[in-house]
């Protein structure tokens, strides 16, 4: 992606609250900018976060916060952020009482989601690491969270990392996008098949689950508890 691109691109999300609510470009930045090469991804999301605005906004993300009911009777217990960006998803769940964890490929990144965890007044974990090769420690988390990052490797983690009657909270693009304005060149491989989410996490107890393309984002969203 040239720089002039990647700056157009940026405008836009700035003027945007939350991640949900980005234009199909934005929402698909990560598939545009995101290959096969590791060492590369880091320098790709390093240059992308290393601006003074925060390219996703402060606020967490939409279906997190309207579903954080669900979340209550897991408080003050352990939180794994996956690919947790600047930290906006991190930090409310510390504003909740969660001990939190957060990973992600980008250094630039980790410092910008300390510094809105400090403007909050709360604590959070910070681990760089390309998720590739990350190992997800077995029956350590009350709650998991994975937004906007598909790596169908990390499920089989994902729900040992849970500790039972914790809950997985997911998000990602469906191949719904493809079709949306934008979307057109988007990597299959990061994005969801229909009902694919749902299967994933069939063997949980499905608390919320969604899928909804209208037209602009095509979205499948889940929070499943584990037996």
């Amino acid at each position: 992606m040239s720089i002039g691109v990647l700056v157009a691109v940026l405008s836009g999300l700035f003027r945007l609250t939350y991640a949900d609510d980005l234009n199909p470009v934005g929402a698909n930045l990560y598939q545009m900018v995101t290959g096969d090469d590791s060492e590369g991804d880091r320098r790709h999301w390093d240059k992308l976060y290393n601006i003074k605005a925060y390219v996703y906004g402060k606020e967490p993300a939409r279906f997190l916060k309207e579903n954080s009911l669900f979340l209550q009777s897991l408080r003050n217990g352990r939180a794994l952020d996956i690919a947790m960006g600047e930290g906006r998803n991190s930090v409310f769940l510390a504003l909740k009482g969660f001990t939190v964890d957060g990973v992600d490929i980008s250094e630039v990144a980790l410092r910008k989601a300390k510094r809105l965890a400090r403007e909050h007044r709360v604590a959070v974990t910070t681990i760089i690491a390309d998720l590739a090769n990350y190992k997800i420690k077995p029956e350590s988390y009350q709650l998991i969270l994975n937004f906007d990052y598909l790596q169908r490797s990390l499920i089989p983690q994902i729900k040992r990392g849970l500790k039972h009657g914790g809950v997985v909270v997911f998000e990602n693009d469906t191949i719904g996008q493809l079709s949306n304005p934008g979307g057109a060149n988007m990597r299959r491989d990061f994005l969801l098949n229909r009902g694919e989410l749902k299967e994933m996490f069939k063997d949980f107890e499905i608390l919320v689950y969604s899928e909804s393309n209208n037209g602009a984002i095509a979205k499948a969203s889940i929070i499943a508890r584990k037996p």
